[in-house]
Protein backbone atom coordinates (compact mmCIF):
# COMPACT_ATOMS: atom_id res chain seq x y z
CA UNK A 1 0.00 0.00 0.00
CA UNK A 2 1.35 3.18 -1.04
CA UNK A 3 1.30 6.67 0.09
CA UNK A 4 -0.97 7.82 -2.14
CA UNK A 5 -2.09 4.64 -3.83
CA UNK A 6 -4.05 1.40 -2.20
CA UNK A 7 -2.26 -1.19 -4.95
CA UNK A 8 -4.54 -4.22 -3.67
CA UNK A 9 -7.98 -1.82 -4.65
CA UNK A 10 -6.40 -0.22 -7.65
CA UNK A 11 -7.26 3.47 -6.89
CA UNK A 12 -6.37 6.32 -4.37
CA UNK A 13 -6.57 6.25 -1.08
CA UNK A 14 -9.44 7.68 1.11
CA UNK A 15 -7.68 11.14 2.43
CA UNK A 16 -7.13 11.73 -1.16
CA UNK A 17 -10.02 10.73 -2.20
CA UNK A 18 -12.12 12.79 -0.08
CA UNK A 19 -9.30 16.06 -0.71
CA UNK A 20 -9.99 15.68 -4.47
CA UNK A 21 -13.76 15.60 -4.19
CA UNK A 22 -14.33 18.40 -1.91
CA UNK A 23 -11.19 20.69 -4.07
CA UNK A 24 -13.41 19.62 -7.28
CA UNK A 25 -16.67 20.60 -5.75
CA UNK A 26 -15.76 24.04 -4.39
CA UNK A 27 -14.05 24.99 -8.04
CA UNK A 28 -17.42 23.89 -9.52
CA UNK A 29 -19.63 25.77 -7.37
CA UNK A 30 -17.05 29.15 -7.68
CA UNK A 31 -17.56 28.56 -11.29
CA UNK A 32 -20.82 28.42 -11.56
CA UNK A 33 -21.61 31.11 -9.39
CA UNK A 34 -19.73 33.47 -10.92
CA UNK A 35 -21.71 32.65 -14.42
CA UNK A 36 -24.92 32.89 -12.04
CA UNK A 37 -23.43 36.17 -10.81
CA UNK A 38 -23.51 37.17 -13.93
CA UNK A 39 -26.76 36.29 -15.07
CA UNK A 40 -28.33 37.54 -12.47
CA UNK A 41 -26.40 40.83 -13.06
CA UNK A 42 -27.50 41.09 -16.72
CA UNK A 43 -31.10 40.38 -15.94
CA UNK A 44 -31.59 42.89 -12.71
CA UNK A 45 -29.41 45.52 -13.68
CA UNK A 46 -27.52 45.12 -10.60
CA UNK A 47 -24.42 43.16 -8.95
CA UNK A 48 -25.39 40.96 -6.68
CA UNK A 49 -23.31 40.34 -3.82
CA UNK A 50 -22.18 36.22 -2.61
CA UNK A 51 -23.37 34.81 0.73
CA UNK A 52 -24.97 32.45 2.74
CA UNK A 53 -24.80 29.24 0.88
CA UNK A 54 -25.26 30.63 -2.43
CA UNK A 55 -25.09 33.17 -4.49
CA UNK A 56 -27.58 36.16 -4.71
CA UNK A 57 -29.30 35.12 -2.07
CA UNK A 58 -32.60 37.05 -1.28
CA UNK A 59 -35.81 37.85 -2.30
CA UNK A 60 -35.24 36.67 -6.10
CA UNK A 61 -36.69 33.85 -7.60
CA UNK A 62 -34.35 34.01 -10.20
CA UNK A 63 -31.40 34.62 -7.45
CA UNK A 64 -32.78 31.51 -5.45
CA UNK A 65 -32.92 29.11 -8.23
CA UNK A 66 -29.38 29.43 -9.44
CA UNK A 67 -27.88 29.47 -5.95
CA UNK A 68 -29.43 25.94 -5.70
CA UNK A 69 -28.85 24.93 -8.91
CA UNK A 70 -24.80 26.06 -8.34
CA UNK A 71 -24.94 23.61 -5.32
CA UNK A 72 -26.74 21.13 -7.02
CA UNK A 73 -24.34 21.06 -9.95
CA UNK A 74 -21.33 20.95 -7.91
CA UNK A 75 -22.23 17.98 -6.11
CA UNK A 76 -23.38 16.09 -9.19
CA UNK A 77 -20.26 17.05 -11.46
CA UNK A 78 -17.57 16.65 -8.06
CA UNK A 79 -18.95 12.87 -6.98
CA UNK A 80 -19.52 12.05 -10.40
CA UNK A 81 -16.19 12.50 -11.46
CA UNK A 82 -14.72 11.21 -8.32
CA UNK A 83 -16.83 8.51 -7.93
CA UNK A 84 -15.67 7.42 -11.41
CA UNK A 85 -11.75 8.57 -11.50
CA UNK A 86 -10.98 8.05 -7.71
CA UNK A 87 -13.23 5.97 -6.72
CA UNK A 88 -14.03 3.28 -9.14
CA UNK A 89 -17.20 3.52 -7.99
CA UNK A 90 -20.59 3.99 -10.22
CA UNK A 91 -23.10 6.81 -9.37
CA UNK A 92 -25.77 4.74 -7.94
CA UNK A 93 -23.12 3.28 -5.16
CA UNK A 94 -23.51 6.74 -3.52
CA UNK A 95 -26.70 5.53 -1.64
CA UNK A 96 -28.99 6.48 -5.08
CA UNK A 97 -30.01 2.67 -5.77
CA UNK A 98 -33.65 4.56 -6.61
CA UNK A 99 -35.99 1.32 -5.96
CA UNK A 100 -38.92 1.10 -3.92
CA UNK A 101 -37.47 0.78 -0.52
CA UNK A 102 -35.53 3.88 -1.54
CA UNK A 103 -39.01 5.76 -2.53
CA UNK A 104 -40.32 4.62 0.50
CA UNK A 105 -37.52 5.85 2.44
CA UNK A 106 -37.78 9.24 1.04
CA UNK A 107 -41.24 9.76 1.57
CA UNK A 108 -40.31 8.94 5.45
CA UNK A 109 -37.65 11.98 5.35
CA UNK A 110 -40.22 14.27 3.50
CA UNK A 111 -43.05 13.70 6.45
CA UNK A 112 -40.83 13.35 9.17
CA UNK A 113 -39.04 16.66 8.29
CA UNK A 114 -42.29 18.29 8.48
CA UNK A 115 -43.23 17.19 11.62
CA UNK A 116 -39.85 18.29 13.12
CA UNK A 117 -40.38 21.43 12.19
CA UNK A 118 -44.18 21.88 13.28
CA UNK A 119 -43.29 20.55 16.41
CA UNK A 120 -40.66 23.38 17.09
CA UNK A 121 -42.93 25.73 15.80
CA UNK A 122 -45.40 24.80 18.01
CA UNK A 123 -43.21 24.29 20.82
CA UNK A 124 -42.02 28.09 20.71
CA UNK A 125 -45.84 29.14 19.77
CA UNK A 126 -46.68 27.61 22.95
CA UNK A 127 -44.10 28.84 24.94
CA UNK A 128 -44.65 32.68 23.66
CA UNK A 129 -41.33 32.84 21.91
CA UNK A 130 -42.72 33.75 18.60
CA UNK A 131 -45.70 35.44 17.77
CA UNK A 132 -47.85 35.26 14.36
CA UNK A 133 -47.78 38.96 12.47
CA UNK A 134 -49.06 37.82 8.88
CA UNK A 135 -49.29 35.21 6.43
CA UNK A 136 -48.32 34.71 2.94
CA UNK A 137 -45.68 37.04 3.56
CA UNK A 138 -42.91 37.76 0.59
CA UNK A 139 -39.65 38.91 1.40
CA UNK A 140 -40.37 42.47 -0.34
CA UNK A 141 -43.82 42.77 0.61
CA UNK A 142 -44.76 43.35 -3.13
CA UNK A 143 -43.57 40.35 -5.16
CA UNK A 144 -46.59 37.61 -6.05
CA UNK A 145 -46.48 34.92 -3.53
CA UNK A 146 -47.07 32.30 -5.85
CA UNK A 147 -43.53 32.41 -7.58
CA UNK A 148 -42.03 34.01 -4.34
CA UNK A 149 -42.41 30.40 -2.20
CA UNK A 150 -41.99 27.85 -5.32
CA UNK A 151 -38.39 29.85 -6.10
CA UNK A 152 -37.01 28.64 -2.13
CA UNK A 153 -38.94 25.47 -3.06
CA UNK A 154 -36.39 24.19 -5.98
CA UNK A 155 -33.52 26.03 -3.91
CA UNK A 156 -33.99 23.46 -1.17
CA UNK A 157 -34.75 20.58 -3.30
CA UNK A 158 -31.12 21.34 -4.83
CA UNK A 159 -29.67 22.05 -1.42
CA UNK A 160 -30.64 18.93 0.16
CA UNK A 161 -30.07 16.50 -2.44
CA UNK A 162 -26.39 18.12 -3.50
CA UNK A 163 -25.33 18.69 0.44
CA UNK A 164 -26.63 14.78 1.33
CA UNK A 165 -24.97 13.26 -1.83
CA UNK A 166 -21.77 15.06 -1.07
CA UNK A 167 -21.92 14.87 3.19
CA UNK A 168 -23.16 11.72 3.63
CA UNK A 169 -23.37 9.66 0.24
CA UNK A 170 -19.47 10.52 -0.80
CA UNK A 171 -17.70 11.61 2.63
CA UNK A 172 -19.02 9.62 5.27
CA UNK A 173 -18.67 6.48 3.09
CA UNK A 174 -14.85 7.66 1.72
CA UNK A 175 -14.05 8.09 5.94
CA UNK A 176 -15.85 5.00 6.81
CA UNK A 177 -13.77 3.27 4.16
CA UNK A 178 -10.56 4.97 5.26
CA UNK A 179 -10.93 4.59 8.90
CA UNK A 180 -11.64 0.63 8.48
CA UNK A 181 -8.65 -1.24 10.10
CA UNK A 182 -8.65 -4.08 12.08
CA UNK A 183 -8.07 -2.32 15.14
CA UNK A 184 -11.65 -0.33 14.67
CA UNK A 185 -13.04 -2.78 12.47
CA UNK A 186 -16.34 -1.88 10.63
CA UNK A 187 -18.93 -0.81 12.92
CA UNK A 188 -16.32 1.84 14.46
CA UNK A 189 -15.25 2.97 11.18
CA UNK A 190 -19.24 3.88 10.47
CA UNK A 191 -19.35 5.36 13.68
CA UNK A 192 -16.20 7.55 13.59
CA UNK A 193 -16.93 8.79 10.08
CA UNK A 194 -20.39 9.54 10.74
CA UNK A 195 -19.61 11.85 13.50
CA UNK A 196 -16.61 13.42 11.08
CA UNK A 197 -19.01 14.20 8.37
CA UNK A 198 -21.17 15.53 10.69
CA UNK A 199 -18.51 17.60 12.26
CA UNK A 200 -16.97 18.84 8.70
CA UNK A 201 -20.76 19.37 7.94
CA UNK A 202 -21.27 21.88 10.79
CA UNK A 203 -17.68 23.66 10.08
CA UNK A 204 -18.73 23.97 6.44
CA UNK A 205 -21.68 26.43 7.59
CA UNK A 206 -19.44 28.86 9.16
CA UNK A 207 -19.39 31.32 6.60
CA UNK A 208 -23.24 31.72 7.18
CA UNK A 209 -24.65 34.66 8.34
CA UNK A 210 -24.86 35.19 11.65
CA UNK A 211 -22.91 31.58 12.53
CA UNK A 212 -21.24 30.96 16.03
CA UNK A 213 -19.74 28.45 17.87
CA UNK A 214 -23.08 27.39 19.26
CA UNK A 215 -24.41 27.35 15.86
CA UNK A 216 -21.53 25.50 14.12
CA UNK A 217 -22.09 22.67 17.12
CA UNK A 218 -26.15 22.79 16.23
CA UNK A 219 -25.68 22.20 12.72
CA UNK A 220 -22.68 19.38 13.36
CA UNK A 221 -25.74 17.63 15.56
CA UNK A 222 -28.07 18.00 12.91
CA UNK A 223 -25.94 16.51 10.51
CA UNK A 224 -25.85 13.19 12.94
CA UNK A 225 -29.72 13.34 12.89
CA UNK A 226 -29.14 13.79 8.60
CA UNK A 227 -26.53 11.03 8.70
CA UNK A 228 -28.95 7.98 10.76
CA UNK A 229 -30.84 6.97 7.83
CA UNK A 230 -28.11 6.52 5.78
CA UNK A 231 -25.86 4.69 8.18
CA UNK A 232 -28.88 2.29 9.13
CA UNK A 233 -29.97 1.60 5.49
CA UNK A 234 -26.88 2.64 2.85
CA UNK A 235 -29.73 4.47 1.21
CA UNK A 236 -29.37 8.51 0.91
CA UNK A 237 -33.79 8.75 1.19
CA UNK A 238 -34.23 9.44 4.63
CA UNK A 239 -31.15 11.96 4.68
CA UNK A 240 -32.33 13.82 1.74
CA UNK A 241 -36.08 13.93 2.26
CA UNK A 242 -35.50 15.16 5.21
CA UNK A 243 -33.11 17.83 4.41
CA UNK A 244 -35.91 19.22 1.88
CA UNK A 245 -38.69 19.64 4.47
CA UNK A 246 -36.58 21.06 7.16
CA UNK A 247 -35.33 23.53 4.89
CA UNK A 248 -38.52 24.43 3.70
CA UNK A 249 -40.91 24.43 6.53
CA UNK A 250 -38.35 26.35 8.94
CA UNK A 251 -37.84 29.18 6.32
CA UNK A 252 -41.53 29.23 3.93
CA UNK A 253 -43.43 27.59 5.74
CA UNK A 254 -43.01 29.23 9.64
CA UNK A 255 -40.64 31.87 8.74
CA UNK A 256 -37.45 31.36 10.78
CA UNK A 257 -34.25 31.57 9.73
CA UNK A 258 -32.42 29.06 7.68
CA UNK A 259 -29.15 28.55 9.07
CA UNK A 260 -28.93 32.53 9.42
CA UNK A 261 -30.32 33.38 6.13
CA UNK A 262 -33.89 35.44 6.55
CA UNK A 263 -36.60 36.25 4.53
CA UNK A 264 -35.71 33.70 1.23
CA UNK A 265 -37.95 34.10 -0.85
CA UNK A 266 -41.83 34.22 0.99
CA UNK A 267 -43.33 31.87 3.69
CA UNK A 268 -46.86 31.32 4.45
CA UNK A 269 -46.67 32.07 8.68
CA UNK A 270 -44.22 35.88 9.18
CA UNK A 271 -43.71 35.86 12.89
CA UNK A 272 -42.04 37.83 15.10
CA UNK A 273 -39.19 35.81 17.60
CA UNK A 274 -38.73 36.35 20.94
CA UNK A 275 -37.30 34.58 24.38
CA UNK A 276 -34.23 33.16 25.34
CA UNK A 277 -31.68 32.74 22.29
CA UNK A 278 -29.88 29.81 23.72
CA UNK A 279 -33.25 27.86 23.22
CA UNK A 280 -34.62 29.65 19.80
CA UNK A 281 -31.38 29.93 18.02
CA UNK A 282 -32.45 33.93 17.68
CA UNK A 283 -31.31 35.22 14.18
CA UNK A 284 -29.28 32.25 13.14
CA UNK A 285 -32.45 30.32 13.62
CA UNK A 286 -33.90 27.34 15.76
CA UNK A 287 -30.34 25.38 14.25
CA UNK A 288 -28.84 27.50 16.66
CA UNK A 289 -31.09 26.37 20.03
CA UNK A 290 -31.43 23.50 22.21
CA UNK A 291 -35.18 23.46 21.06
CA UNK A 292 -33.11 22.28 17.48
CA UNK A 293 -31.03 19.41 19.40
CA UNK A 294 -34.07 18.25 20.72
CA UNK A 295 -35.86 17.63 17.49
CA UNK A 296 -32.39 15.75 16.89
CA UNK A 297 -32.68 13.07 19.19
CA UNK A 298 -36.23 12.62 18.71
CA UNK A 299 -36.24 12.44 14.71
CA UNK A 300 -33.21 9.83 15.60
CA UNK A 301 -35.34 7.83 17.54
CA UNK A 302 -38.48 8.01 14.87
CA UNK A 303 -36.01 7.16 12.32
CA UNK A 304 -34.54 4.07 14.12
CA UNK A 305 -38.12 3.02 14.87
CA UNK A 306 -38.93 3.21 11.40
CA UNK A 307 -35.78 0.88 10.35
CA UNK A 308 -36.84 -1.08 12.79
CA UNK A 309 -40.69 -0.83 11.66
CA UNK A 310 -39.42 -2.00 8.06
CA UNK A 311 -36.75 -4.31 8.05
CA UNK A 312 -36.92 -6.09 11.54
CA UNK A 313 -33.81 -5.22 12.92
CA UNK A 314 -31.32 -1.96 13.72
CA UNK A 315 -27.37 -2.41 12.30
CA UNK A 316 -24.61 -0.22 11.10
CA UNK A 317 -24.76 -1.24 7.64
CA UNK A 318 -21.68 -2.61 6.98
CA UNK A 319 -21.32 -2.38 3.68
CA UNK A 320 -20.44 1.12 3.83
CA UNK A 321 -17.15 0.43 4.34
CA UNK A 322 -16.44 -2.02 1.80
CA UNK A 323 -14.50 -1.10 -1.48
CA UNK A 324 -15.97 -1.97 -4.88
CA UNK A 325 -15.06 -4.79 -6.46
CA UNK A 326 -12.10 -4.45 -9.05
CA UNK A 327 -12.65 -5.66 -12.29
CA UNK A 328 -10.20 -7.84 -13.72
CA UNK A 329 -7.65 -6.60 -16.03
CA UNK A 330 -7.87 -8.51 -19.53
CA UNK A 331 -5.25 -11.11 -19.93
Amino acid sequence: MGFFSNEHEGRLRALWRLLFQAALYFAVQVTFGVFALLVLALLSGNVPVLEGEGVGLGSSPTALILSGLSSLVAALASVWFAGRFFDRRPFSGFGLKLNRDWWLDFGFGLLLGMLLMTGIFLVELAAGWVRITDTMATADGTSPFLPAILAPLVLFLCVGFGEELVSRGYQLKNMAEGLNYPSIGARGAILLAWVLSSSVFGVAHLANPGSTLVSTVNIAFAGLLLGVGYVLTGRLAISIGLHITWNFFQGNVFGFPVSGMDDVGASLIEINQGGPTFLTGGAFGPEAGLVDIAATVVGSLLIVLWVRLRSGKVALQTSLVEPPIRKREAS
